[in-house]
């Protein structure tokens, strides 16, 4: 904060010796003074240098003291510059139309120096505090919404973490024991199968009620669907391993440093996550996901908040598209997501695009969507910290870059851009 306060002070009278005196006084304390001999030519000079403060005359020909007063308070470009008056008046009444119109202070003629420049230091003061304040608070405002972005961020990754590691590990005991087992049921179902051979042979007339059930369970078809209904079950269990493994791939939990990652683990346990919303049902056409995946190295990262980035886009793009389906002429448009990866030449930098050909947005969307607690969903629907979220973990715990590129009716495409420690 500064000790010494100088500055520019705009002097608005209509009487050239009191223009005179005040000048000096002010100029010999070391302010820069500019001068106005009325009010029209005063809100003139403020259009082209704002002062830092305004000694303005009361009484003066054309507009007085105080309707130019009244029209800098008007104007948002001047409202915050205090204004002093200088008047002969001195009674109550002149002095509280003075103070409702905006001014700060009042000075009487005839001047005395000390008191003048006593009072426009006071004021001088007072408004370099003020806006310091105003910063200060600003700033503050700014880190404690940066704050409680990162804490709720923080709480939903945990919240999620520790539901998607608790759903993976109540799967994986009765999958383990399953897929365990499979294998086991089979060689008994052959040694059955066998036994059942065996007996065919050495009585090959069975009686006629051994005959009549062989016929009601259709034996020979059980011979060969058994086998084929154990393979189905064998893919179904590698496929919830699949899910499992995806879940806590997503799930992992950061340490307290960035670690090389594969960024395409990532993306891929997340789509597997979101697979039940791609799938065609009742109120939507199935939504096709073509990923590009070039060769990336990896990349030094907190791979459990880049998961919540790639679940926050993509669920973005699924929601998108699903808009679609209120409007008629989309009606035969083939809902894509598409992703690609690439690396830089110098191999410095790793490019993530997600892309959709849903509704899209304007301009001034696009503008606004990182902002904290902006959304365009409906009440609801959405908090407004999803992607600011994602613009926090990419730029500030990154030290990446995300941009945005939409066109209304077309689509929305996502650019990330994440550093590679060499």
């Amino acid at each position: 904060m500064k000790t010494n306060i100088t500055g520019l002070i705009l002097i608005v009278d209509d009487t050239p010796t009191n223009l005179d005196v005040i000048s000096e006084a002010l100029s010999d304390a070391g302010y820069t003074v500019a001068i106005a001999t009325s009010g029209e030519r005063a809100l003139k000079q403020l259009e082209r240098r704002s002062p830092d403060l305004i000694l303005l005359d009361v009484m003066m020909p054309g507009i007085d003291g105080f309707e130019t007063c009244a029209r800098l308070k008007a104007n948002p470009n001047t409202c915050d510059i205090p204004v002093i008056f200088m008047t002969a008046l001195s009674d109550a009444d002149s002095k509280i139309k003075g103070f409702e119109v905006g001014a700060v202070d009042y000075i009487t003629k005839p001047f005395q120096e000390r008191e003048v420049l006593a009072r426009v230091k006071t004021h001088l003061q007072l408004s370099l505090l003020t806006h310091n304040l105003e910063q200060q608070v600003s700033q503050k405002n700014a880190q404690l919404q940066a704050s409680q972005i990162q804490l709720i961020q923080k709480e939903k990754m945990s919240a999620l973490g520790n539901l998607v590691a608790g759903v993976a590990h109540e799967i994986n005991n009765p999958i383990g024991f399953i897929g365990g087992n499979i294998q086991p049921a089979l060689d008994y179902i052959n040694d059955l199968f066998g036994l059942l051979d065996l007996y065919q042979q050495k009585y090959p007339h069975p009686d006629a009620e051994i005959t009549a059930e062989i016929e009601q369970i259709e034996l020979e078809y059980i011979r060969k669907d058994l086998p084929k209904l154990v393979g189905s079950i064998t893919e179904g269990v590698k496929r919830i391993k699949d899910v499992s493994t995806s879940l806590r791939t997503f799930s992992r939990g950061d340490s307290d440093r960035p670690v090389p990652c594969n960024i395409h683990d990532g993306i891929d346990s997340t789509i597997m996550i979101l697979k039940h919303r791609l799938k065609a049902d009742d109120n939507h056409p199935e939504i096709e996901v073509i990923k590009n995946y070039s060769d990336l190295p990896l990349v030094e990262c907190y791979a459990g908040q880049l998961n919540q980035v790639f679940m926050n886009l993509l669920s973005n793009a699924i929601d998108a598209l699903d808009e679609l389906n209120k409007g008629d002429s989309y009606r035969d448009i083939a809902r894509v997501i598409k992703i690609a990866t690439e690396v830089s030449p110098d191999l410095k930098q790793v490019f993530i695009c997600i892309k959709d050909n849903g509704v899209g947005m304007s301009k001034g969307l696009q503008e606004q969507i990182f902002e904290n607690f902006f959304t365009t969903k409906c009440v609801g629907k959405g908090t407004g910290l999803g992607l600011a979220i994602v613009h926090q973990i990419v730029v500030q715990k990154h030290g990446g870059d995300i941009t945005v590129n939409s066109v209304l009716g077309a689509g929305t495409e996502f650019v990330l851009t994440l550093p590679v420690k060499q």
